[in-house]
């Protein structure tokens, strides 16, 4: 016997003894055991909810125009933690998936720079009675009321450092600097934090395949004890297609005594460029120089000097030079003896 018909036989066996089992009585004495169990806690759970019970629901606390020149002495109080009793049934709303608006604590009508912050414990109570169930009993709360003591913050101008990435897709790269409105924020704290703080990043910003001027609104990363204001700042991404252009520029060479004549090999170097798309017919030769001077050419003996830019537009970030040294001879004009 093949092994192939080894493996039906062996399948053949299996689905008949599955066949035979849920179609025998032990099978359905299994089923009417599983049926009745579950039937039972379902019971259990109808008469489990009909019962009281106490749980802690937790409630947000919020701060709302609160002056970035003031600091708090103490902690901020983050959460109100309140007893709640009421049936099983009941609770289970609060338990899956509800959430507590938030106790407001607001700060609008503070006049002084110094002083305290009081939420009463009348207020907190009508607030959390508020997004309770009718039924539901408020047992306790902690803490029972807010009562903050604040006191002015030292103020100090500080500039936004740009922070991130920007990835530019083929022809194209940023055509100025990243431009960032404000350039530089107010920062309130303690002294002796505000002595170490000197500048202040933008959150991590990516741009990925950038081909155009790109501008957002991003937030500033925080900084512990200190407030900003404003608490982001926009930045604007100058972004422009490039092209390659190139220009002859003469080598010049200054200084040069009556009695020596110069001549350079070759007197012409090819600048290539790359040059945004809105100034390519505005570049031109008399924008470039690349000067020598007379005594590099004196005090070499190699008769080669390395050549570069000694004048080019800001705008233009890279340039090669063509050739990048060029050779140069120096004739004594004995008529000038």
């Amino acid at each position: 016997m093949s092994r192939l018909e080894n493996i039906q036989n062996s399948f053949k066996s299996i689905q008949a003894k599955t066949k035979a089992f849920f179609h025998g009585d032990k099978w359905k004495e299994a089923l009417v055991f599983f049926f009745f169990a579950l039937l039972a806690f379902g019971f259990w759970l109808l008469q489990s909810l009909q019962q009281e019970y106490e749980i802690e629901l937790v409630f947000p606390v919020k701060y709302k125009n609160v002056p970035a020149d003031i600091a708090f002495n103490v902690p901020e109080v983050e959460t109100i933690t309140a007893k709640v009793k009421d049936k099983g049934s009941v609770l289970l709303n609060y338990t899956f998936g509800r959430s507590f608006a938030p106790i407001e604590v607001n700060m609008k009508n503070t006049k002084k720079k110094n002083g305290s912050v009081q939420v009463s414990k009348r207020q907190i109570e009508n607030d959390i009675q508020k997004q309770l169930i009718a039924t539901t009993a408020l047992q306790s709360f902690d803490p029972q009321q807010i009562d903050m003591d604040f006191s002015q913050r030292v103020h100090k101008e500080i500039p936004v450092v740009f922070n991130g990435d920007i990835h530019l897709e083929a022809g194209f790269q940023l055509s100025g600097d990243i431009q960032i409105n404000p350039q530089k924020i107010n920062a309130y704290a303690t002294a002796a934090i505000l002595d170490t703080l000197i500048s202040v990043k933008t959150a991590f910003t990516e741009v990925k395949k950038a081909n155009k001027n790109s501008t957002r609104t991003v937030q500033l990363i925080k900084v512990d004890g200190v407030n900003f204001d404003p608490e982001s700042v926009s930045i604007t991404i100058p972004i422009e297609e490039y092209t390659e252009k190139t220009l002859e520029i003469p080598v010049s060479c200054s200084h040069i005594p009556p009695h020596y004549t110069v001549r350079m090999f070759p007197a012409v170097v090819k600048v290539t460029c790359s040059v945004p798309l809105s100034r390519f017919k505005g570049l031109s030769e008399d924008m470039f120089s690349i000067h020598i001077p007379f005594e590099d050419l004196e005090q070499n003996v190699s008769g080669t000097l390395p050549v570069k830019l000694t004048k080019k537009p800001d705008w233009v970030h890279t340039a090669t030079l063509l050739p990048d040294k060029v050779e140069f001879i120096l004739e004594h004009n004995n008529k000038h003896d």
